[in-house]
């Protein structure tokens, strides 16, 4: 049975050591055994400084234009069962109307 620490990024327990750095198979991510023990869980916050978790229900606090589109996510649309995420947006939702897409969690408050 492995010692190795699961990967911080999937939690995949296939993790394999590679000279100083341990990497995982399934996502390709690597890192040091140091970078696994500081790196934490990273909290995103609403723009109040409330933690959010996956399944919450937020509140769009400023009218965002889409991208590429004539839509626009009023202020005050409810968006539930929310997923946190890495990477430029923080939040992965679906709106009733738009369907699938990212969000700041800075433009949101939770409900």
């Amino acid at each position: 049975m492995s010692t190795l620490p699961p990967c911080p990024k999937c939690q995949s327990e296939f993790t394999y050591e590679d000279g100083p750095m341990l990497v995982c198979p399934e996502c390709a991510h690597e890192w040091t055994a140091g970078e696994a023990a500081e790196a934490g869980d990273k909290v995103v916050k609403d723009s109040n400084g409330n933690p959010l978790a996956d399944g919450d229900t937020v509140t769009v606090i400023k009218d965002l234009k889409l991208k590429g589109s004539s839509l626009v996510v009023k202020r005050g649309t409810k968006v539930k069962n929310i997923r946190l995420v890495d990477g430029d947006h923080d939040i992965d939702c679906k709106i009733d109307g738009i369907g699938a897409m990212g969000l700041k969690s800075e433009f949101v408050k939770k409900a």
